[in-house]
């Protein structure tokens, strides 16, 4: 996960000094905030000067037309409208080459990029816009879920109440981007904030169940309707490799992973007919409790030699209530 400092949030050092200390972290990106301020652009051809660090610009305007020039004169690699202050349709520059996006605040559902399904990315505003140093609203969580399954080849970036901790969740979410302002710039250092933004080993206010996969959205069969074609197809259909067992009440009973599945054949391989669905079962997969917190979990990840790239999420009377997995960290960050 790219991580977009906003330049605007250090007020205590001249903008120069603070680009030269990002470039010389090697900070991914510049997050340059244009509150419908067409002098920013002066401070982007300052930056251009001093460096060849991708800008990332977001606009919040009625009228995107008034950028259209000044796109054209100053392009970047990356520009966001906001969605809920625009009055006409955003338009961009012909020869516009950048990456396009649309910003949302909590409230707004992502829905509303259906309009803009040509655009590349959405970016989540996951506290008030404008305000340093805010607290991330976990309802966030289930936007980007959403939004990735509504669609999938398009990016999520986020922009605040990015921490140590929420960076972890978010990487393992598989997030593009992230903004970080006052948490870049007011620690002891941009490198030591930088480090707590990319390390694994996170001090934690969020428990599981914040940042799961639901229930709902899972895929499960119930242990009295399994069959070997409902297992392929719910796993099929999951998309996540694996499918949860369990009793009609969410009582946990196991999982059949892809693994499972292949053992049982290859048990079987001289006679299907002989194939016994509920041997797939693995009744001692590994599972959490849905209070853990980001480091407990982190912890019990660590406990085993083998990689899990997945934990049933479980409640204190072993009924299931989601799922957590791993596939982005292992694709992006491992």
């Amino acid at each position: 996960m790219k991580i977009s400092a906003s330049i605007y949030s250090d007020k205590k050092r001249p903008l120069k000094d603070v680009i030269f200390d990002l470039v010389a972290h090697q900070v991914d990106l510049l997050h340059v905030d244009c509150n419908d301020d067409v002098s920013v652009f002066d401070d982007i051809k300052k930056i251009r000067s001093w460096c060849d660090l991708p800008i990332d610009l977001h606009i919040i305007t009625p009228y995107p037309s008034k950028y259209v020039d000044l796109l054209r004169d100053n392009p970047v690699e990356y520009v966001t409208f906001q969605y809920e202050d625009l009055i006409e349709k955003i338009e961009f520059p012909s020869n516009f080459s950048g990456k396009k996006g649309l910003a949302v605040i909590t409230p707004t559902d992502v829905s509303v990029f259906q309009k803009y399904d040509d655009f590349d990315f959405i970016l989540v505003m996951a506290t008030i816009p404008g305000q340093s140093g805010g607290v991330f609203d976990t309802y966030n969580f289930s936007k980007i879920r959403k939004f990735k399954k509504l669609y999938p080849s398009k990016s999520v970036h986020v922009d605040g109440g990015v921490n140590g901790e929420v960076s972890f969740i978010l990487r393992n979410m598989g997030v593009s981007s992230s903004v970080s302002g006052s948490y870049l710039f007011n620690g002891p250092s941009i490198g030591h904030a930088l480090m707590n933004l990319t390390k694994r080993n996170v001090e934690s206010q969020f428990v599981v169940r914040d940042f799961m996969i639901p229930l709902d959205e899972s895929p499960v069969i119930h242990e009295d309707k399994l069959s070997f074609k409902h297992v392929l197809e719910t796993i099929e259909h999951g998309k996540l490799g694996f499918a949860l067992v369990l009793k009609e009440n969410n009582e946990y009973v196991g999982l059949v992973s892809n693994a499972d599945v292949r053992k049982s054949l290859l048990n079987s391989i001289d006679d299907l007919t002989n194939l016994n669905v509920l041997s797939m079962i693995n009744r001692d997969s590994i599972g959490i409790q849905d209070t853990a917190t980001v480091n407990e979990m982190l912890q019990l990840i660590k406990k085993y030699a083998f990689p899990i790239t997945y934990l049933p999420v479980l409640n204190g009377a072993n009924k299931a209530l989601g799922i957590v997995t791993f596939v982005n960290l292992i694709r992006g960050e491992i």
